[in-house]
């Protein structure tokens, strides 16, 4: 009997940490056994533990954008669902066109934004996080993967850049939650599903046409394989993508605004510079942060060579999404919180067959726990290398001080709704978490001021640059900003600053200076 079970590509065997799911269709998610729901449960509990454990090594935010995510979580609980947006007048996130592309992710933002919010969005991510490694179990169970709760423990071990990743108060732990379960949903054919997921989808994050990659990638190694298109694959989840788009609180700018986003990235039609995250690795960094990623994808090629069978369709289909993020990585860093957790299911799913060939062959009980217990030193070795430097990692983020004290002198000193130029982009998350009552030039991705306009996008570059002779007059004149906020490193602007008799230091302190603009 035990080597007619070995015969599958993807089995149950009868172990502690192995469970056989009953799976009832009649709900949306399936019903799990007792059994399923005590192991979930206890899964949920460790990646609670050690996200927290990494999310609160440091009292600071690990990036700059949770700041903004979770003061408008906070505005939108306390101000309507729908704010005014005025805090960006020259850029496409003007009032008039404002499309917030992460609108269910900050409804899912609000019950944390009672109380600190610096602590609710820490705590935010580590709960958003755990969600996106419990579906990934999720899906390693439901595809009937051997020590699918081992593997899915994997996710603490993969990738310190992954952790890094996903302790961000940012929609990408709930992206990667939904992607798992719609290629759970893809493979399984349930096809009505994929429509609700997509429609979700659209509303909380704008990386929703990765579904749709999923769905093309299923549809055509379906149709390669069993020689007969299945084009609900394709139809239900295009059809939830396009009433998520049409039916919308923001059409149509939502729809300009995922153009104007997106595009410039994949084509690299702009050459303003854009956050780090658009940037690949070079080589070593990848090597040091991700070296269990890369041997798990590598490592599945063996696996399959090692199980003597062709590989069955849904391991072809991991592996291409799998290699499909890998091409993505090597255009942009930020790919890696798809990649990593993508080449783990990818060998988890190439080594099951392989490992549970070797438990049915042994006869002794050690024998048939090796695979186990090997599995289990290699991650428990890598989750602790990982934990550390993630701990490492998120401890040099910039102090969350930063830009308080000047915030609070301008929110203090001047009057609501009074523009800032601010000469750096991506201050303005932490510039409108401490001061909401002022507006700002620019914030977010600096795309968004160059797509709205080039020429004055161009002369603020120049200004900040320290390329403009006496600049007050100019800032107060074409940018309509009366006040000038700056860090300390922008020594070229500062020392065009300090020869411009119209801009008179107002505020300093460790981390910046606050001019106003003599009138």
């Amino acid at each position: 009997m035990e080597n007619k079970k070995a015969q599958h590509q993807h089995v149950y065997m009868n172990r502690p940490w192995i469970t056989i799911p009953k799976f009832q269709n009649s709900a949306l998610f399936g019903k799990m056994d007792l059994k399923d729901f005590r192991t979930g449960l206890l899964l949920w509990i460790v990646f609670l533990l050690f996200l927290a454990l990494v999310q609160f090594s440091t009292p600071d935010l690990p990036d700059n954008d949770g700041y903004y995510h979770i003061k408008l979580a906070y505005l939108m609980r306390t101000e309507g669902i729908k704010p005014a947006f005025p805090w960006l007048p020259l850029s496409i996130l003007n009032q008039r066109d404002y499309s917030d592309h992460h609108f269910l992710f900050h409804i899912a933002l609000m019950p944390f934004t009672f109380g600190d919010l610096r602590t609710g969005a820490k705590i935010a991510a580590v709960f958003f996080a755990s969600l996106a490694f419990l579906s990934t179990w999720y899906l390693l169970k439901n595809q009937r993967v051997g020590y699918a709760p081992l593997w899915a423990l994997g996710l603490v071990a993969v990738s310190e850049a992954f952790i890094y990743r996903m302790s961000i108060t940012r929609a990408q732990s709930l992206s990667l939650a939904l992607l798992m379960l719609g290629l759970d949903w893809l493979l399984r054919k349930k096809y009505k599903r994929l429509a609700v997921l997509g429609f979700v989808y659209v509303w909380m994050y704008d990386a929703f046409p990765l579904l749709g990659v999923f769905s093309m990638i299923v549809f055509l190694a379906r149709w390669v394989t069993e020689r007969k298109p299945d084009l609900r694959l394709l139809f239900y989840p295009g059809i939830g993508i396009a009433l998520g788009l049409l039916i919308n609180p923001y059409f149509p700018h939502n729809v300009i605004f995922a153009v104007q986003h997106i595009l410039p990235k994949l084509t690299e039609t702009t050459s303003v510079q854009v956050g780090n995250e658009w940037y690949p690795y070079n080589t070593a960094t990848l090597l040091k942060n991700s070296p269990l990623a890369l041997v798990a994808f590598v490592s599945s090629g063996l696996a399959l060579g090692l199980s003597g069978k062709k590989a069955d369709l849904p391991t072809i289909i991991v592996f291409i999404i799998a290699s499909f993020f890998g091409l993505m990585l090597l255009q942009s860093r930020r790919y890696i919180e798809y990649f990593a957790p993508f080449a783990l299911v990818f060998a988890a799913f190439a080594w099951s067959p392989v490992l549970a060939g070797q438990s049915a062959s042994s006869h002794l009980r050690f024998q048939k726990w090796l695979p186990a217990l090997v599995l289990g030193l290699v991650l428990s070795s890598g989750g602790w290398i990982t934990f550390r430097d993630s701990q490492e990692s998120l401890r040099n983020a910039k102090p969350y001080q930063t830009y308080a004290g000047a915030s609070a002198w301008l929110a203090a000193n001047t009057p609501a709704g009074t523009r800032v130029f601010q000469t750096d982009w991506d201050d303005f998350p932490r510039l409108f978490f401490y001061n909401s009552k002022n507006i700002y030039l620019i914030g977010l991705d600096a795309t968004y001021m160059q797509l709205y306009d080039d020429e004055l996008y161009n002369l603020w570059v120049k200004i900040t640059q320290g390329d403009v002779d006496q600049p007050g007059k100019i800032i107060a004149a074409q940018f309509g900003a009366h006040y000038i906020l700056t860090d300390l490193s922008h020594t070229d602007f500062l020392d065009q600053a300090a020869n411009d008799p119209r801009l008179v230091e107002a505020y300093r302190d460790e981390y910046a200076v606050v001019f106003s603009v003599d009138q």
